[in-house]
């Protein structure tokens, strides 16, 4: 015998694994492809558990599908762009590239240690020239093609430090690196017409059910926010500077008729007119102005004290033909709709509290069947369903129905329309920094906005430019970046300065990875035929939305410009929970961070996957025990005891789940027909377990479960050498399922068992239905319809029988004493309840 050393072990396998190129792939039309992939990481520095946890699930899904034949596709690479490389850089003082590159090498080196089964041969970075180039080229077919445009949008501005702000470096209200009020600016900026595919990305949701968690498919649809509603025209009582009317979208056009004021968002391109010259112009403004520097989330939350002002304008309710005023509102947004709300306060509870607050009138026009509501005494708005009062010739028709009658009615006169609104916005792609992709376009005084030529790809990132002291980008200010000849006349001309925003790389990059050392085309046809699409993708729950969304947009764009022929990227999504430690989720400032390489180091990569697969099922969040690695290091312990010194000598290289012919148990005790059935029953349990749930932590209880049986046996199984095969086989279906959780333990234990091949070739042990069924049952006994027993009999025992086993158990005779028997029933197979007065 000899100890368990993990590190040993692992090294030992991981050398092998790697020089045999074990895990490469190639597409191959005469097998069938699995594509299993982990959300790629952003380089930080270190792995941490949650990492650690992703990519375990990961890499089981990919051996166990490489043991049931197909040919796995299991690539890792690196989301390498991005602020927080600027900001470790500033803090450092070290240049992005050098940071980042530095943190991959580190992070490379860490993933192997836990023996992952990548192709590392198909590695990406997205900060690599050969990768954006390509990202560049489809931004210039997406431009040629309309998909994307320029327009101004607001954006965090410190004017300190003359730079854009992410949300995230906007701290109540103030930049973080200065501390000084952050206002919006209005900035020309890059696009991706997104909404151009709302209804696809909606309707292709339908696709991926089953496939989905239905949280994230719900997600995705309210993210999209389909209404079907009307946009109605609201004519000005006096038209101002070429604008005579303003138009709303609204689902509710039963509630017109209530309309008692128009409330516009603080971005409404109307406002400034509506207001010009009239004494409300000062007020609106600085009103106007704190409400644009407002969070965003915080403008559309529904808590959010709804505030606002009036604009000395009013417009013509199309119904009613009566003039209502017009406010500006902190909770009116310009991004749905058109940024302008008919407020109907007795039947919406934002436009309620705004009325009540600023004493403006509600006027009902839909109740409850056979109610009355008095504005007055009003407490709520009303908002379910009813029949129309005080709303012209459509009074007393039910609210649904009115709708479609209402917009035919003001569409004869061209008052309104039938629209369909998406909560959807167009994707804004550009981002004033300097470590992206460069955005591949020219500004010439002469010609205009000019596309880079194809042939000029790719604008570099030049690495010889730092960040400057105040954190902004160096591009703006480098001559040698910026002033460049125009393509067309030749002339001067500038560089666009702004770079990609990083979801840009992250929305393809598991394409790349069919053909990752293409160099002239982003994608090899045939392999992207063979391989597209990913049929597992696991991250977390946060990137259910914009990630997942983009690259579904992404797709159908790539496959519009003939790149593609596939609609969706992913058919199937694992939304795996967190790590989490003394309640909170694991983090520096909580001082609750437990790292990885520690824990390897003291317990070996095999225990780190064996914990984090059995702690918890893969979409719940994860525990951390210290208790629990502990186990999970027991657990190995016993395993390769049972192996190296318990059942040594009767070991021998047997296939797992061996047919029985091959096993001689004619004439073996009763103890190794249990042992097989054990056997196969376990590996039947896994394999559904680990195929149809990714219930990994129930397949290693099974595991666990055969183990125990053969230590609580092992002096039996010792003694009797003719069961030495069955034995054998029942050890090597044991690492054959344990193997893609713990493959380093389980191929040098294979090995010393004398197997001739390595373990990750052998295929998922094959169960054997007939050994499944028992000669015995486990029967329930009830007394008076409640559990007081079980019984094993033989599977074809008499009612007779059972009727004595049953009485005879020693916890029902306990419940039948000083009771009179009354009548014993008894369904053969199943159960006996015994009736007893």
């Amino acid at each position: 015998m000899s100890k368990y050393v993990p590190e040993d072990v692992e090294k030992k396998w991981q050398a092998i694994w790697e020089e045999g190129g074990h895990f490469k792939v190639e597409a191959d039309p005469s097998r069938p492809k699995y594509y299993v992939l982990e959300m790629f990481p952003y380089p930080s520095g270190r792995i941490h558990m949650g990492h650690v946890r992703n990519y375990c699930i990961g890499d089981v899904v990919a051996r166990f599908k490489r043991m049931e034949g197909n040919n796995v596709l299991h690539p890792m690479g690196w989301d390498a762009f991005g602020m927080p490389a600027e900001n470790a850089a500033i803090k450092h003082k070290l240049h992005p590239a050098a940071w980042t590159l530095s943190n991959i090498e580190s992070m490379r080196t860490q993933i192997k240690r836990l023996g992952y089964s990548y192709d590392w041969r198909r590695e990406l970075a997205t900060c690599h020239p050969d990768y954006y180039v390509h990202e560049q080229g489809f931004f210039l077919k997406l431009l040629e093609k309309g998909l994307v445009y320029r327009k101004y949008s607001p954006q965090n501005w410190c004017e300190t430090c003359g730079t854009v702000l992410a949300n995230e470096q906007v701290i109540d209200g103030c930049c973080w690196r200065c501390d000084q009020p952050v206002v919006q600016k209005d900035l020309e900026q890059w696009f991706l017409r997104i909404t151009a595919y709302a209804e696809e990305l909606l309707d292709d949701l339908d696709k991926l059910v089953g496939g989905w968690p239905e949280r994230v498919l719900t997600m995705q649809r309210n993210w999209i926010g389909k209404s079907v509603g009307a946009e109605l025209t609201f004519k000005l009582a006096e038209p101002v500077d070429g604008a005579d009317s303003v138009t709303v979208f609204t689902t509710r056009p039963d509630t017109l008729f209530g309309a008692t004021f128009m409330s516009l968002a603080a971005e409404h391109p109307l406002v400034p007119k509506l207001i010009a010259g009239k004494p409300q112009e000062t007020a609106v403004n600085a009103f106007v102005e704190s409400v644009r520097n407002m969070d965003r989330i915080v403008r559309g939350a529904d808590d959010l004290e709804k505030e606002g002002v009036f604009t000395g304008a009013s417009c013509i309710n199309p119904a009613t033909g009566k003039p209502i005023p017009i406010y500006v509102a902190n909770f009116v947004l310009m991004g749905y709709g058109t940024g302008a709300v008919m407020a109907v306060p007795a039947h919406d509870q934002r436009d309620f509290e705004f009325a009540r607050k600023y004493d403006l009138p509600l006027k009902v026009v839909i109740a409850p069947e056979g109610e009355t509501l008095d504005p007055a005494t009003m407490e709520a708005a009303y908002s379910d369903p009813g029949n129309l009062v005080d709303s012209g010739e459509f009074t007393g028709l039910p609210n649904e129905e009115a709708k479609g009658k209402i917009i035919d009615w003001l569409a004869e006169t061209g008052r309104g329309t039938k629209s369909v609104n998406y909560r959807l916005r167009d994707w804004n792609i550009s981002r004033q920094r300097y470590w992206g992709a460069p955005i591949p376009v020219i500004y010439c005084d002469k010609c205009g906005v000019v596309p880079v030529p194809e042939k000029d790809l790719p604008v570099e990132l030049p690495r010889d430019l730092s960040l400057l002291s105040d954190g902004r980008s160096p591009l703006p200010v480098s001559k040698s970046f910026t002033n460049v000849a125009c393509p067309i006349c030749g002339g001067p001309a500038r560089r666009e300065t702004d770079t990609l925003d990083t979801f840009f790389e992250s929305s393809w990059y598991f394409i790349r990875y069919a053909s990752a050392r293409e160099k002239d085309r982003p994608f090899d046809p045939e392999a992207t035929k063979y391989w597209l699409p990913v049929d597992q993708y696991i991250g977390g729950i946060e990137h259910a939305i914009l990630h997942l969304l983009y690259s579904r947009f992404f797709v159908k764009a790539l496959r519009d410009l003939g790149y593609l022929s596939f609609d969706e990227p992913f058919a199937h999504l694992l939304t795996q929970g967190m790590v989490i430690k003394d309640g909170s989720k694991m983090s520096k400032s909580k001082g609750n961070v437990v790292d990885p390489d520690d824990m390897i180091a003291k317990y070996g990569a095999d225990t780190v996957r064996v914990f984090i697969l059995f702690a918890a099922p893969p979409e719940k969040d994860l525990d951390w025990s210290d208790t629990g690695i502990e186990g999970a290091s027991r657990f190995l312990s016993r395993l390769w005891r049972l192996v190296t010194e318990e059942l040594a000598a009767v070991l021998s290289p047997v296939a797992a789940c061996a047919p029985a012919g091959e096993l001689g148990q004619g004439g073996l005790p009763e103890l190794f027909a249990e042992l097989r059935r054990r056997e196969h029953a376990t590996a039947a349990k896994a394999g559904a377990d680990i195929r149809e749930r990714f219930q990994f932590n129930t397949a290693i209880a099974a595991a666990m479960e055969l183990v125990n049986f053969l230590y609580a046996n092992v002096e039996a199984l010792r003694a009797e050498p003719r069961g030495a095969k069955a034995v054998s086989s029942a050890v090597a279906t044991l690492l054959a399922i344990l193997s893609p959780i713990a493959p380093h333990i389980c191929e040098e234990l294979w090995q010393r068992i004398g197997h001739g091949t390595l373990l990750i070739d052998q295929p998922w042990p094959t169960h054997d239905p007939a050994a499944l069924v028992t000669d015995e049952v486990e029967v329930v006994v009830q007394v008076n319809g409640k559990l007081r027993g079980k019984v094993c009999v033989a599977r074809d025992a008499s009612k007779a029988d059972l009727e004595k086993a049953a009485l005879a158990d020693a916890n029902v005779a306990k419940h039948l004493e000083g009771k009179t028997v009354r009548k014993v029933i008894v369904v053969p197979g199943k159960l006996v309840n015994v009736v007893v007065g």
